[in-house]
């Protein structure tokens, strides 16, 4: 099956993603670190199976430094040694709100998310992982396609 934009959102609604972006930003300037949001948004983009966030997000994570095993790990983050305790709480995080249809946040979760992280920095997160899903939901059935990357990494036309 090849992949065809059914519609590009930046020209439908520019001022509607332009709003979404700007959260965006706020999230990047929440005080979050860089390597954690990029992790997250993976994390959220592989359970929503959206090729065009988890290719974004895999690329920029690498650009920024993270390492090639623990991108390639984040699938797998229970039986990694690689994350540390706030990220694999960051990654429970993720799940459970990505799949809040599942169920409620039980007061455990909420308990453990405490121990990692600050209020504030909770709800940055809880904003973050609520913003990769709405991207996600507009990529998704909008059919985003990610570039094609060659062998040599650059873009094929």
């Amino acid at each position: 099956m090849t992949m065809k934009e059914r519609l590009n959102y930046w020209k439908a609604a520019p001022e509607l993603v332009g709003a979404v972006r700007g959260v965006k930003d706020a999230v990047a300037a929440s005080g979050l670190e860089a390597s954690l949001i990029h992790l997250v948004n993976l994390r959220a983009s592989q359970i929503n199976g959206c090729s065009y966030c988890v290719d974004m997000h895999t690329r920029e994570a690498r650009r920024d430094g993270e390492t090639e095993q623990r991108v390639h790990l984040v699938s797998a983050w229970r039986e990694s040694p690689l994350f540390s305790e706030r990220e694999r709480a960051a990654f429970e995080w993720t799940e459970r709100l990505t799949r809040i249809s599942d169920g409620p946040v039980d007061d455990a979760l909420y308990a453990r998310m405490l121990e990692h992280f600050s209020e504030k920095d909770l709800v940055s997160l809880t904003v973050l992982v609520g913003l990769i899903n709405t991207w996600n939901r507009i990529a998704v059935p909008f059919r985003s396609v990610h570039p094609i990357i060659d062998k040599e990494n650059s873009v094929a036309a």
